[in-house]
Order: structure tokens, then C-alpha cells, then sequence
């Protein structure tokens, strides 16, 4: 789930090969998505409008939905990782993304 356009593409054209893709372009999307379609992992942006990506995070939790969650964020402040592995996810990325590195964690993911 990602705001921007230009990085949604990005990452779709980084999976598409691989994987089946869903995107949503904010936080209230991303969660209904993520119940209806029940995806074997997420990308979540942080700032996501609306809905912000930690919260959308924790209302995908509420739900009991168990599916990995990377978050994903260009604000990368002291803190931010815990935050987002409090709320709900599985691991952080900061932005710019390393594709390499982002598909190995994909890949690990999905297959555990």
C-alpha cells in the first residue's frame, strides 16, 4: 500500500513477475484490501493519507488478520523502526528502497 503514484509502480513493477499484486493508495483502502483479498504479505508506506500505514497496520491486526507486514518509509527518525514493529509489523524498510534486499525479505517472508 503505498501513496505515491511513482512508488507504486515501482514496487509493482519490482513483483509483478513474481507475485499476484494489489495496491491501494491509502490507510482505509489498504485495510479493506487486506481483508477482502487476505495477501500472503503487505507493503505498508507509513504516511499514507487519511489513515495513516501504522494505524492501518494495527486495524489489519484488530482483525486478526495474520499476514506479514513490511513497513515502508521515506521518514526514517530515530524510532520509527520500533514503531512500526509495535504496531503490527514484521520488519522496516526505509526509502530509498534496495530492491535486491527488499525481494530477498519479500521472498523470506512469504516462504515461512
Amino acid at each position: 500500500m503505498e501513496d505515491s503514484e511513482l512508488n507504486r509502480d515501482l514496487l509493482v513493477q519490482i513483483f509483478e513477475h513474481s507475485y499476484d499484486i494489489e495496491v491501494a493508495s491509502d490507510g482505509h483502502s489498504a485495510v479493506r484490501v487486506a481483508a477482502s483479498e487476505r495477501p500472503d504479505l503487505i507493503l505498508m508506506d507509513i504516511g499514507l493519507p487519511g489513515l495513516n500505514g501504522l494505524d492501518a497496520v494495527r486495524a489489519i491486526r484488530a482483525r486478526k488478520l495474520d499476514v506479514p507486514v513490511i513497513a515502508v518509509s521515506s521518514l526514517v527518525m530515530p524510532g520509527d523502526r520500533e514503531r512500526a514493529l509495535e504496531a503490527g509489523c514484521d520488519a522496516f524498510v526505509s526509502k530509498p528502497i534496495d530492491d535486491v534486499a527488499l525481494v530477498e525479505l519479500v521472498d523470506r517472508l512469504v516462504t515461512t
